[in-house]
């Protein structure tokens, strides 16, 4: 067909390769054999399946060393999901597309979720269109299958700049808003580290009292942009006047640790901003009992959702 209709000559290999599908999200999950394709699969479907009555996870206390005590310091969000789902129970989707954001299937005391996280090793966790479009998609897809939502929060926000709008930002990172707006699952919003702008609004449905609770682990920080940012902009005439460099970085160190002490985790449930700050340990049962406490889905029969877009 590409030859015959003039556009050039091309081997099979050539056309669409898995290395190319796979980054640009047409492919969910790759696998190495038809085994292990058949294997997924199963797994796959599974999950809108009901819950399993027998399950396993990992020591809970174990995520209470998982987020680094240095808030610069990054860390892979994949070992905390692997530690708060059930034992063997993650399945990732679209790894190699919109790495900002993580999406996976997994089981929570047996319990099918939907989990979607920011990727701190990538843009530092901030939202770019890729990874927007994947978690909207991602949120149609758990509510068209009446599974229960579980947002872990670590981002400085929307990505910005000249580069990010030619992509066309706000197209993109409005479906996490508009998509979440018209699901009727359970959605749950845990903080990691980092709730800054309107990228963790996004994380959280779309406000932060948007889902049926939102907690922090006491690595949560908060604000409406990064610290470092607003103190540069907010204070750049007293920052500039000062003509030691020494001193004006000490004290450029010294207003980010009082902006982050007002935005800390206990500060933001003081004032009832977010529910709670949890042990990282509790988080299981907060989300368990969350569930519990969710109103019963009305039956129903037939499809939820007239279609889930395959972007």
């Amino acid at each position: 067909m590409i030859e015959g209709g003039g556009l050039g000559v091309f081997e099979p290999e050539q056309v669409g390769p898995v290395s190319m599908q796979a980054p640009n999200g047409v492919i969910d999950i790759v696998v190495k054999d038809e085994a292990e394709a058949v294997r997924v699969a199963k797994q796959y479907l599974s999950y809108f399946q009901g819950p399993l009555a027998q399950w396993e996870c990992a020591d809970q206390r174990e995520l209470r060393r998982l987020v680094p005590e240095n808030r610069l310091r990054s860390y892979d969000v994949r070992t905390v999901i692997d530690a708060i789902a059930d034992t063997g129970s993650v399945l990732e989707l679209r790894r190699s597309f919109g790495t900002g954001i993580i999406t996976a299937l997994v089981r929570i005391e047996g319990r099918p979720f939907g989990l979607m996280a920011n990727n701190p090793m990538h843009l530092g966790g901030a939202i770019d269109t890729d990874a927007a479009d994947k978690a909207a998609r991602f949120m149609q897809l758990c509510d068209a299958f009446d599974l229960p939502i579980l947002s872990l929060c670590d981002t400085p926000g929307f990505m910005v700049g000249p580069d990010a709008e030619k992509t066309a930002m706000v197209r993109h990172v409005s479906r996490m808003f508009v998509t979440a707006g018209s699901i009727s699952v359970p959605f749950f919003t845990v903080v990691l580290r980092k709730g800054y702008g309107l990228g963790a609004q996004a994380m959280a449905g779309g406000s932060f009292h948007a889902p049926l609770f939102t907690v922090a682990w006491p690595s949560g920080e908060f604000g409406a942009m990064g610290l470092e940012g607003a103190v540069r902009l907010g204070y750049r005439k007293e920052l500039e006047a000062i003509e030691d460099p020494v001193q004006r970085a000490e004290m450029f160190n010294k207003m980010v640790a009082e902006s982050y002490q007002k935005g800390k985790a206990i500060n933001m449930a003081s004032f009832l901003e977010i529910d709670d700050v949890i042990d990282p340990a509790e988080t299981r049962r907060w989300v368990v009992r969350g569930l519990r406490s969710a109103p019963p889905v009305a039956p129903r029969s037939g499809k939820k959702r007239p279609c889930i877009d395959t972007w």
